[in-house]
């Protein structure tokens, strides 16, 4: 009996099975979610926004509109659950943006050859270096400001029914240290803005040295004008303007 191989059977390796990545964790996915969730805090700042500067209107007017808001969807929410489903939104906002910015930001950076060392480190801008740790700044600012001015517990009043007295007493001249501290964490909101500004309206194609320009411009002016309106009622309160 005599045996024979076949030798132009083809052979069969081993079997590798590759992970299909979700596309919301690709990278494209990934900016994506900064793009909504950058969009949709950005509203939020405005409309918040102009919601503080009624207190410019009156005490009357600002605690009738600061009432309403705890009335919004009744009867079919309870009382003040408006608010709490749009802090809940607003918290994962805030930290699937600070997620998606640091997992795009580590693979930036194990995508990068190495580095030598007499290679000069390239300096990028303030609010380009701080992206990261500004979303961090901003995130434990968001915490204590729900303390504060919503739940009471921080504040030195910490009256319901009378929310203009809350800001006054808030930011009382006496109380300076928090004024600071607004003021630092509204600076680190306007840096971050500027920045995250740019890039969405350099994607949106202002590419040429005109368009950058542009961009720059639109940036810093959307910026300065959000931290000047969240700014102006502090120091309105501290220096007696507001009292």
């Amino acid at each position: 009996m005599h045996w024979t191989t076949d030798r132009s059977a083809p052979s069969v390796g081993p079997v590798v099975i590759t992970k299909t990545r979700s596309p919301i964790r690709s990278n494209v996915g990934l900016k994506a979610v900064m793009a909504v969730t950058g969009i949709l805090l950005v509203l939020f700042l405005v409309v918040h926004m102009l919601g503080n500067l009624k207190i410019f209107t009156g005490e009357t007017s600002f605690d009738h509109y600061a009432h309403w808001l705890r009335d919004i969807g009744t009867p079919l929410l309870p009382h003040t659950w408006y608010l709490w489903i749009q802090r809940s939104v607003l918290t994962v906002a805030v930290v699937a943006h600070i997620v998606a910015a640091t997992v795009l930001a580590r693979r930036a950076r194990a995508a990068r050859p190495v580095k030598y060392a007499h290679r000069k480190k390239v300096r990028g801008s303030y609010a380009a270096r701080t992206m990261r740790w500004g979303g961090v700044i901003i995130l434990l600012f968001v915490i204590y400001h729900i303390l504060d001015l919503t739940t009471g517990h921080l504040n030195p009043q910490g009256d319901a029914s009378n929310p203009y007295g809350n800001v006054v007493a808030d930011f009382a001249p006496e109380r300076w240290y928090v004024t600071l501290f607004y003021t630092l964490a509204i600076v680190t909101v306007g840096f971050h803005l500027r920045h995250g500004a740019y890039s969405a309206f350099r994607s949106l194609g202002q590419q040429t040295p005109r368009g950058e320009r542009r961009a720059r411009a639109g940036a810093l002016v959307l910026a300065v004008a959000l931290c000047a309106g969240y700014l102006v009622v502090p120091f309105a309160v501290l220096t007696g303007l507001v009292s």
